[in-house]
């Protein structure tokens, strides 16, 4: 669908009713979208032009404001942007919840990738300013590199499928051999789609630019950095989601924006920030453990992704992935779809979703940490090992009654220190950049910078007795000891 012309804005392109995100604030959903961004329609926006300058009193003059429960008010530049803009607030909104089906375990998690996208818009373009005011002619940083590394931001996302992670990690796995599609290399498919679709004048080279060139790395480690991770993608995620689930944060991104430093092509940090640094990536562990890998939550991920593997063949859901002009259309009402379809190809995918919605879950039997000698040569285990593990006697076990989920969580960079991968300076007069080891800043820190947790659930309430007893069986023929905490509960054991 075209975004359709308004006469009494000229030529520049807005959206027809149909595709405006702010429809659904205008009206009756005010309450479910107090938690996230709303537009002030009162500013108007003059010609854009290719010199258009960045000082923030036009920004503020000529930009349209939205205000984000996380950073306050953000401005978005003229037009174009807010046309992109309110493209991105229609696929973000679709694709509603930005952590899965983390709302289902912490209610308050109800923001949509889109609020996190205009947060990243937000941080990247304060990112990219604050270097250019300590090293702007330096680095030779211009105002096309500023707005090329904020619509980064505000893009960086719009490949990601149905719940989050769980449809390219889980989903996609089971249903396409060998699969190797990503959300990142996705996003850069919909951006084009969505700049050919509907018409958006932006520049093609600012364009070419997003998807990635050799010029000026450092600013595209702003948005995602590979190098270390450090990129204000976490810096918004985390205080955001953190705020969501009603869980304190005392990570503080503004000391590692106000201290950054480009040091031959790479941004580096203030040595006195090095704990700052650590607490980012312990922040972000501590947010899986609790909120990502929940054990409820992974219950529901389980069950979701059994009703899309059921409802697969019916649907084509996977055949969606490729062509832009058909993935945008599948989002989290897949659910929906499926459990209002009345044919009978979908009964088994109906029967599991109206198990959530009745807060009937797999049951959760155990888990335990792999032990971290034996984290090196871990390889996941399935509902197979499970049942191949059970002992003669008392219910016999199919592989079809086991949910396995194999949970890592890890500082961004698997079993390895991230902080080696980051380099510091000294003062702001010194241009030398040097890492830091662990053991010249403190002996707390962890020796080891990777958890395995596994975790078996039951599909059926009057099994969880004999996987449990499966589970640890299989713990003493493969470590020699039971690796897990405790014994299953019994009343888990007796519960029908």
């Amino acid at each position: 669908m075209v975004p359709q012309l308004d006469p009494t804005i000229g030529s520049s392109p807005q959206l027809s009713p149909e595709l405006d995100p702010m429809a659904e604030s205008r009206c009756a959903d005010v309450g479910a979208d107090a938690m996230g961004a709303f537009f002030n329609e009162e500013l108007s926006f003059p010609p854009v032009h290719a010199n258009f300058a960045s000082s923030q009193e036009q920004l503020i003059r000529f930009s349209k404001n939205v205000h984000d429960n996380v950073h306050g008010n953000i401005y978005l530049d003229p037009v174009r942007y807010v046309t992109l803009n309110n493209l991105v607030s229609y696929l973000g909104k679709k694709k509603r919840e930005a952590i899965g089906v983390t709302h289902l375990v912490y209610p308050g998690a109800v923001h949509s990738r889109f609020e996190h996208s205009l947060g990243v818009y937000w941080l990247a373009g304060a990112a990219i300013q604050k270097l250019k005011q300590n090293q702007g002619l330096e680095l030779g940083i211009d105002n096309f590199d500023i707005q090329t590394v904020k619509l980064a931001g505000l893009l960086h996302d719009v490949g990601h499928g149905p719940f989050s992670h769980l449809f390219e990690r889980e989903f996609l796995p089971r249903v396409v051999s060998g699969c190797k599609w990503s959300h990142e290399q996705m996003s850069l498919k919909m951006v084009d789609h969505i700049v050919d679709e509907h018409h958006i004048d932006v520049d093609f080279e600012m364009i070419k630019k997003v998807k990635g060139t050799r010029e000026k790395h450092f600013l595209y480690d702003i948005v995602a950095n590979g190098r270390n991770g450090i990129d204000v993608d976490k810096f918004d995620y985390i205080v955001r989601d953190s705020r969501a689930c009603g869980l304190g944060c005392n990570f503080e991104f503004q000391r590692l924006m106000e201290t950054m430093r480009v040091l031959d092509d790479e941004i580096c940090y203030r040595a006195k920030e090095y704990l700052t640094v650590h607490k980012l990536f312990y922040t972000r562990a501590d947010l899986y453990r609790t909120i990502y890998t929940h054990p409820k939550v992974k219950a529901i991920e389980l069950m979701v992704v059994d009703a899309l593997l059921k409802a697969n063949d019916f649907l084509e859901i996977s055949s969606s992935i490729e062509d832009p002009s058909d993935y945008w259309k599948l989002d989290d009402s897949i659910i929906k779809t499926i459990e209002i379809a009345p044919n009978q190809e979908l009964k088994e995918s109906r029967d599991l979703i109206l198990r959530i919605r009745r807060r009937n879950l797999y049951q959760f039997c155990n888990e335990y940490t792999v032990p971290k000698e034996n984290l090196e040569h871990f390889k996941d285990v399935t509902p197979q090992d499970i049942v191949c593990s059970q002992k003669n006697g008392g219910a016999i076990l199919k592989e079809e009654d086991v949910a396995v989920s194999n949970v890592r969580i890890d500082l961004a960079r698997g079993r390895h220190n991230p902080l080696e991968s980051i380099n510091f300076f000294k003062d702001y007069e010194s241009k030398e950049k040097f890492p830091i080891p662990d053991n010249r800043i403190s002996h707390l820190l962890p020796a080891c910078y990777q958890d395995m947790i596994v975790r078996v659930y039951s599909k059926k309430p009057e099994l969880v007795g004999a996987i449990s007893e499966a589970f640890e069986n299989f713990q003493l023929k493969t470590y020699g000891i039971k690796a897990q905490v405790h014994e299953t509960p019994e009343k888990k054991k007796r519960r029908l």
